[in-house]
């Protein structure tokens, strides 16, 4: 087994690593960027190496940098965790060429699954059959447009290299082919490092069912469960559970040897997750994820197994301790994950909510665990994903675990920032929810969720009294054992009002973004475009002089990994555009000024 293990990754699931680790007696090194230097998962681990940068393409998506702190480190293995270098076949290799493990599958299992086309072919070849699509990867909209006019409208655009719903836009005609595919493309890229994109046929009722597998290096694959995560919104899972409900024996078994035979065709060890749709009693290959996902924490739940220990154990050469056999004794009860992200749910639109948290109260109780990468007083950045922290139920049936999953929700509090926790209670209150008719456009499409509010987010200073203060870099010279070293030490504002006081200039405070809480917050149908939340300006789709309407997108708005349009409340002539592609944000910023 290994004695020190290198997580390449941040938030919750770095945190989840870490603890097992700790529990296995093995020693942990994180790495962190500039805005995570007091981050959890910074906090938690044995040791920690600075990154550098903000944006993720400067920090956990730089190689080079990561590949140095792995030699520095003595690690013995990496886990990549999910998202970011979890699936890069590049990134897989150049760890192992470093003579380190990689804590996943072999880069050439990654290289035939990690790319959605090749995986689409690959099973085929096992004879599982994929949702009917062309594997190739898309080049104009114009190939978009033939699909849909051969197969029928609406279609579906996805990143080849991606997952999670991100870099994937549902195309409902012709008209929107072109804009849809670029960007699918940008989207994909900045998430995933890969702009690569294809095509399939969209269902129009479909369940998102799931099957985990594990295989070693000895030629053994099991199935531990399926999950259903057909409660959905821009393609992004809300809830997860397992079993899937209102699933025939014979399908669920049926999934569970396809998902083995995928695994096998590709040669596949470690932890995977083969992921189908399921429509009028037949399923379909969509991908397979070669990491750990998102919702693993509802297996384990069921099982008693933990998954991360279980990784760890066959990246060390260790062979299954169990058979599929002995798997399907390990199941009992029923389990859900909500996802709670840094998201405004109000009336459905689930915008970004970047900020501080000021308060956050765990629920408790039997059968309730929650897996969290932030802690009252840390930050939610624009800059990473959205996802908060997991709150995870168990009980012996699926209504219990409702139930359960209910009172959770009621004891969770965070404060500081809007999460998805008022959009959780909606759809587990909901009666097609409850008996489990619902598929993955329901949320969107049939949830009635007007009268969804996130509620008053109290500011800091009335919560738990002022902000901390932030910190700048300083250098110093130091003396270790004899030598002089300079190392760089981060300190609070206040403690260089002596320089300045001695004839000095003072560090400047950071700033606060455009224009703080106080830019332009313009009321519904004013002139002034607004944005709701913090982020980077990734287009601007008006110019000086332009017509727009109600309701027409004026810019293009990132923020926490997701493209959001800005749209005009008012029909006019664009008077002023305030912004530049690049242009960082805040909340209440105006962007554009219609007359």
């Amino acid at each position: 087994m290994f004695d020190k293990v290198l997580i390449a990754n941040r938030g919750e699931i770095a945190v989840r690593i870490i603890r097992t680790c700790k529990e296995m007696g093995i020693a942990t090194v994180a790495v962190y960027s500039e805005l995570d230097r007091d981050a959890l998962h910074v906090r938690l681990a044995d040791d920690a190496y600075a990154l550098g940068g903000e944006a993720a393409a400067e920090s956990y998506l730089n190689t080079e940098r990561i590949l140095d702190v792995v030699r520095r480190s003595g690690a013995q293995a990496v886990h990549p965790g999910y998202g970011f270098f979890s699936e890069n076949t590049d990134f897989a290799r150049a760890i192992t060429d470093l003579g380190v493990t990689f804590v996943g599958p072999p880069p050439e299992a990654i290289e035939i699954m990690g790319d959605k086309i090749s995986s689409r072919v690959a099973a085929e070849k096992a004879g599982v059959s994929g949702v009917p699509g062309r594997n190739d990867v898309l080049q104009s909209g114009d190939e978009v447009i033939a699909f849909g006019d051969e197969f029928g409208w609406p279609v579906a655009i996805k990143a080849a290299y991606g997952g999670g719903g991100r870099g994937m836009r549902v195309v409902q005609s012709a008209g929107e082919a072109a804009e849809a595919l670029e960007s699918a493309q940008n989207e994909a890229l900045k998430g995933f490092g890969r702009s690569e994109c294809y095509i399939e046929r969209y269902l129009t009722w479909p369940r998102h069912i799931e099957v985990q597998v594990l295989a070693d290096k000895k030629g053994n694959v099991v199935w531990l469960g399926e999950r259903d995560c057909s409660a959905q919104r821009r393609h992004q899972k809300l809830v997860e559970e397992t079993p899937a409900t209102l699933l025939d024996d014979k399908i669920r078994n049926a999934m569970g040897e396809a998902a083995c035979a995928v695994a096998k065709a590709c040669d596949y060890t470690n932890a995977g997750t083969v992921e189908f749709l399921y429509q009028d009693g037949e399923f379909f290959f969509l991908e397979m994820n070669t990491r750990l996902q998102v919702e693993h924490p509802v297996t384990e739940m069921v099982t008693g197994l933990d998954l991360v220990e279980l990784q760890l154990k066959v990246a060390a050469g260790e062979k299954l301790p169990f058979s599929q056999k002995k798997v399907l004794g390990f199941r009992r009860g029923h389990a859900i994950e909500l996802r709670i992200n840094a998201e405004d749910p109000t009336a459905g639109r689930f915008v970004p909510s970047p900020g501080r948290i000021t308060r956050f109260h765990r629920p408790d109780g039997p059968g309730v665990r929650v897996d969290a990468g932030y802690d009252q007083g840390d930050t939610v950045s624009q800059f990473y994903d959205n996802l908060v922290a997991k709150l995870i139920v168990w009980a012996p049936d699926r209504e219990r675990a409702r139930l359960r999953a209910l009172r959770a929700l009621d004891e969770l509090e965070i404060t500081g920032i809007a999460t998805t926790a008022p959009a959780h209670r909606a759809i587990l209150e909901h009666p097609d929810f409850a008996a489990g008719e619902h598929s993955t456009r329901w949320v969107e499409e049939s949830l009635d969720m007007s009268s969804v509010t996130a509620g008053e987010q109290p500011a800091s200073a009335e919560e738990d009294g002022a902000e901390p203060e932030p910190k700048v870099r300083r250098q110093v010279e130091v003396e270790v054992d004899g030598r002089r070293l300079n190392v760089a030490v981060y300190v609070p504002e206040s403690a260089l009002a002596p320089v300045a006081a001695a004839g000095r200039a003072a560090a400047p405070r950071a700033p606060r973004g455009r224009g703080g809480k106080g830019g332009g917050g313009g009321a519904v149908g004013s002139g002034s475009v607004t944005v709701p939340m913090q982020g980077t300006v990734t287009k601007v789709l008006v110019a000086v002089g332009d017509e727009v309407a109600v309701g027409q997108a004026v810019c293009v708005l990132e923020a926490m990994k997701m493209e959001n349009n800005i749209l005009s409340e008012k029909a006019g002539k664009v008077d002023e555009v305030r912004v530049s592609p690049g242009d960082t944000v805040s909340a209440g910023d105006v962007v554009v000024v219609i007359e």
